[in-house]
């Protein structure tokens, strides 16, 4: 998952990106003010967005305001440091889906996260099943028919990803778009790599096919 962080303080941001890298295995981005964050955010596809209140050259407010105005839905978490009752509401009426007041918990801020994704590709449980494959997007553990299986880190984000779309077609690029940060290699050659690790270890015994090719068009998850 590809997360943009719109945060004028450069050390909170910064301890904010590598948190969810760490500890969620996100791609993160940083913007340091409200114009470079909106036009990151009208420019590229990201899971979620972290988004200040109080920010130079545009606030945080009339960011919000101008994505939705565009219907640009991407989730959007506020980080704010006002908690009078009236703030809150205008955010949420304003199309905010949650909000986090400073100073935060960062396992908190972590865990609000992970639910607005999944909540925002139709998800509700931590664990994703696609057939008798489960990922499990709080300790990134993987089985399928009850049967662990050991991936490496970028593995695993590729089949999360993919869990996150069962039976749909995704593309090179759009995994590529989501899974790397703003300095992504467009010509890069990983995602076969990976999407082929992925096929040796889901697939070792079985005769079913989990991940499918189709020439052309990208990759599928099927249950």
């Amino acid at each position: 998952m590809r997360v943009l962080v719109v945060e004028d303080e450069q050390k909170l941001a910064n301890n904010v990106a590598r948190g969810l890298r760490e500890n969620a295995g996100y791609a993160v981005d940083i913007a340091l003010d409200g114009e470079d964050g909106l036009f990151m955010a009208e420019s590229n596809p990201y899971d979620l967005l972290l988004l200040d209140l109080m920010l130079p050259k545009m606030d945080g407010m009339k960011v919000l305001s101008r994505l939705r105005e565009q219907s640009i839905r991407i989730p959007v978490l506020v980080l704010t440091a006002r908690d009078e009752k009236e703030s809150i509401v205008a955010l949420l009426n304003s199309g905010a889906d949650d909000y986090i007041t400073k100073p935060f918990d960062l396992g908190e801020l972590i865990a609000r996260c992970k639910a607005l994704i999944r909540r925002s590709k139709g998800h509700s449980e931590a664990v994703l099943k696609v057939g008798d494959v489960n990922v499990n997007t709080l300790d990134h553990t993987v089985t399928r028919a009850g049967r662990p299986i050991r991936l490496t880190a970028m593995e695993y984000r590729v089949l999360e990803y993919l869990a996150h779309r069962p039976n749909a077609v995704v593309s090179k690029t759009e995994l590529l778009e989501h899974l790397y940060d703003y300095n992504w290699e467009k010509f890069s050659n990983v995602i076969e790599v990976y999407i082929s690790g992925l096929r040796r270890k889901l697939e070792d015994g079985s005769s079913h096919q989990v991940i499918q090719t189709l020439r052309g068009q990208g990759y599928v998850l099927r249950d």
